[in-house]
């Protein structure tokens, strides 16, 4: 491992830095703890300029090398954010807050960028600017569009941008990525089924939207096996059904939420596009009426080829290349970095987390180990990527 003497130095300080984050876990934009903790933290390692409440309440420190010979400027993106989990992990440093931790080891995310950026302000050993993006909401709140919205992009024109994410039992100081999309699309549906209610011993007097509802849910699921090329992926899942009061009463409406997931903007416009028509179909064959809200939330999380290459040969440099896959089969859970990717080249990044509960889950928690492996690739990969 290729990692420098000033890791070792600051590993004790990051760990608790770590863990204070992880025993106070905050959602969604109300990371003003966290964020605090954070903009202090930047201010007293002397980075150039501090700004603060960016997408509400994103953090962005910006460190400027010792030259600047062409004018460059990277991004480096953290999350902050926890989730409304109950910790069972039984760690010494557990979440102190009911209902809340931090399943997503996002506590870690933003523990390494931080240490590297002392460093990076300590050394400015590079040509051209770093710009550290801590951002809010990545679990469901679209931190990062947030922030591009508040101007992000604008104030900080990057070049190219990069996002690192741990990866539970890939194995410790082992590092995997892909070209191409490596994460799914997040959409959410929701279906209004509206039929004609009455006395469950009278359905011929009824319009059944229960019926319609079962008929509804059969038809969804051919989408993906019958219109979706078989070379190609998609997911669609309804996941809640409400509806009716009584057994003896056939009610007059039937609610349906879930998701669809996609790795392709093309896929994803074909599923919506059947979607809406197999709502309005069959609600019409059963003489009901049904409305679909289809809400785009997250795109594809798609690195850009030469970005990945840069990524995949910092990580070689500390890890080895044996250490470092780069055919990651992509998968279907969402990533906000995506509306960053969009708008600037760059890529995500998975680290390895060594034997651990999966993301999201009670018993998860960030394997300190992991600290100087991910500190030292942000560090690699600013020398890299910012030579004279």
């Amino acid at each position: 491992m290729a990692i420098e003497n000033w890791v070792a130095r600051q590993l004790d300080d990051l760990t608790e830095f770590r863990r204070d984050l992880h025993r106070h876990p905050e959602l969604l934009y109300e990371v003003d703890r966290t964020a605090s903790r954070v903009a202090d933290a930047l201010r007293a390692a002397g980075v150039d300029e501090v700004v603060t409440g960016l997408g509400r309440t994103g953090v962005v420190g910006v460190i400027r090398g010792s030259t600047d010979t062409k004018g460059r400027m990277i991004g480096l993106r953290a999350d902050m954010d926890a989730l409304p989990i109950e910790e069972a992990s039984g760690a010494p440093w557990a979440s102190t807050t009911a209902g809340r931790m931090h399943a997503c080891g996002h506590d870690g995310h933003t523990t390494m960028l931080l240490g590297a950026a002392r460093q990076l302000a300590e050394s400015r050993a590079f040509d051209g600017t770093v710009v550290v993006i801590f951002q809010p909401a990545e679990e469901g709140g679209a931190g990062a569009k947030a922030m591009i919205d508040d101007g992000l992009l604008k104030r900080f024109p990057l070049d190219e941008v990069y996002g690192l994410h741990n990866k539970p039992n890939l194995p410790l100081g082992q590092f995997a990525i892909a070209s191409g999309p490596v994460m799914g699309s997040v959409d959410e549906i929701r279906i209004r089924v509206d039929g004609v209610g009455g006395h469950a011993a009278f359905p011929h007097q009824t319009v059944d939207p229960l019926t319609v509802t079962a008929s509804l849910i059969q038809a969804v699921q051919t989408i993906v096996s019958r219109n979706i090329d078989p070379l190609k992926s998609a997911v669609v899942s309804i996941t809640t059904i409400h509806g009716g009061d009584a057994f003896n009463v056939i009610p007059q409406s039937v609610m349906l939420t879930g998701t669809v997931r996609t790795l392709d903007p093309a896929v994803r416009d074909q599923v919506e596009q059947r979607l809406s028509r197999a709502v309005g179909g069959i609600a019409d064959a059963f003489d009901a009426k049904a409305h679909l809200d289809y809400i785009r939330s997250y795109p594809v999380t798609i690195n850009d080829a030469e970005k990945t290459t840069l990524a995949a040969a910092a990580a070689a440099e500390i890890a080895g290349e044996a250490n470092v896959q780069t055919d990651l089969a992509p998968v279907m859970g969402g990533e906000d970095f995506a509306f960053m990717l969009e708008e600037v080249p760059g890529a995500m990044i998975f680290a390895g987390n060594g034997p651990s509960a999966g993301l999201h889950h009670p018993e998860y928690d960030f394997n300190d180990e992991l600290i100087p492996w991910g500190c030292s690739y942000w560090t690699t990969l600013v020398r890299q990527r910012l030579t004279a």
